[in-house]
């Protein structure tokens, strides 16, 4: 049966079980009908009191995952630098470095053949490289 063919309030009430997966996983548990929860939510109301159970669990299981999804990419970031070298990444901003001079230095050729001749001095870009 799709979407257009349910009843508004069967619409709402799926929307209010799928907010809240602990009370999808207890009735699972229990054994206790659909049909039952349904008729508790239509009388009670998703206000009540008899629900806040699993709204708490709802906000906690978020509150985990969240915190679980930042421990996870904080261990990745400790894995990831473990294997770095870092003098293998000075050199290589050493290396980078001179090739952005060189370039630079092309550049003011460049500049100097077609109009007035500029000074060129032996500068580092960004200062890396210095110690």
């Amino acid at each position: 049966m799709s979407d257009n063919q349910l009843h508004p309030t069967v619409r709402q009430f799926r929307d209010f079980i799928n907010r809240h997966p602990s009370l999808r996983k207890e009735i699972r548990r229990t054994g206790r009908t659909w049909q039952e929860y349904y008729e508790k939510w239509s009388l009670l109301g998703e206000d009540d009191e008899f629900w806040d159970v699993y709204k708490k669990d709802s906000s906690e299981e978020k509150t985990t995952k969240k915190d679980d999804s930042k421990a996870d990419l904080f261990k990745q970031l400790v894995k990831l630098t473990e294997n770095i070298d870092i003098e293998k990444v000075q050199k290589q901003i050493h290396q980078l470095s001179g090739t952005i001079s060189t370039v630079q230095e092309l550049i003011d050729q460049y500049q100097g053949s077609k109009g007035g001749a500029r000074p060129m001095n032996n500068r580092q870009p960004f200062g890396w490289g210095r110690d």
